[in-house]
């Protein structure tokens, strides 16, 4: 039974006459295979040009795994710590601000020779010369540099040294030299420094 009805699938099938043209004539055997064949080209053409592209693509993300779970990780640990940064941010900007009010302003460095004047005549010392030189530009602040040769005792010029340190504003002193002077009195040449910020 069986048999006969693939015998009347195929019935009337002639290789050799098998024209598309025709196949709406075709046996119905035959339509099954020409169908079959056709949807199984469709599938692998599918696959080709659009599965196989597209795993491609996921194995190209999941290579990328093991990047993204670092850079998941390294922002956590940020987000975690956001808060502590914003507070530690805060505090910089305070201090930072806090040291800004010890440079002096343009307008306020005539003051700060009187300033270092008084302080070594507090000191029983014999200002020679107190003189600001050229300046000189950095990347953030302006450098000011106050050439200063007293005479005096040793305990005057120590007496000198530490009223400088205890003034508000910033002033540094560098490249000193103490030399005899006249009498029991020496001579020091002292170059201090002091900085005001640079606006540009």
């Amino acid at each position: 039974m069986k048999m006969d009805g693939l015998k009347n699938a195929f019935r009337g099938f002639d290789p050799n006459s098998l024209d598309f043209n025709t196949a709406g004539n075709w046996p119905i055997g035959i339509k099954i295979i020409a169908y079959i064949i056709v949807i199984a080209a469709m599938c692998g053409a599918g696959y080709y040009f659009i599965i196989s592209d597209k795993q491609d693509g996921l194995e190209r993300e999941i290579a990328r795994e093991p990047e993204l779970r670092e850079q998941v990780r390294s922002k956590s640990f940020q987000v975690a710590n956001l808060v502590p940064l914003r507070k530690q941010m805060e505090d910089v900007e305070e201090r930072f601000s806090e040291l800004l009010k010890q440079l002096p302003t343009e307008r306020e460095v005539p003051g700060l020779l009187e300033e270092l004047s008084d302080i070594g005549r507090g000191a029983g010392l014999q200002i020679e010369v107190i003189a600001l030189q050229a300046e000189r530009k950095a990347e953030f602040y302006v450098e000011l540099p106050i050439n200063i040769q007293v005479t005096g005792t040793f305990h005057q010029m120590g007496e000198f040294v530490s009223g400088v340190s205890a003034i508000e504003r910033i002033v540094t002193l560098h490249d000193y030299s103490i030399r005899s002077g006249s009498g029991n009195n020496l001579a020091m040449t002292i170059n201090a420094k002091t900085y005001r910020y640079d606006q540009e």
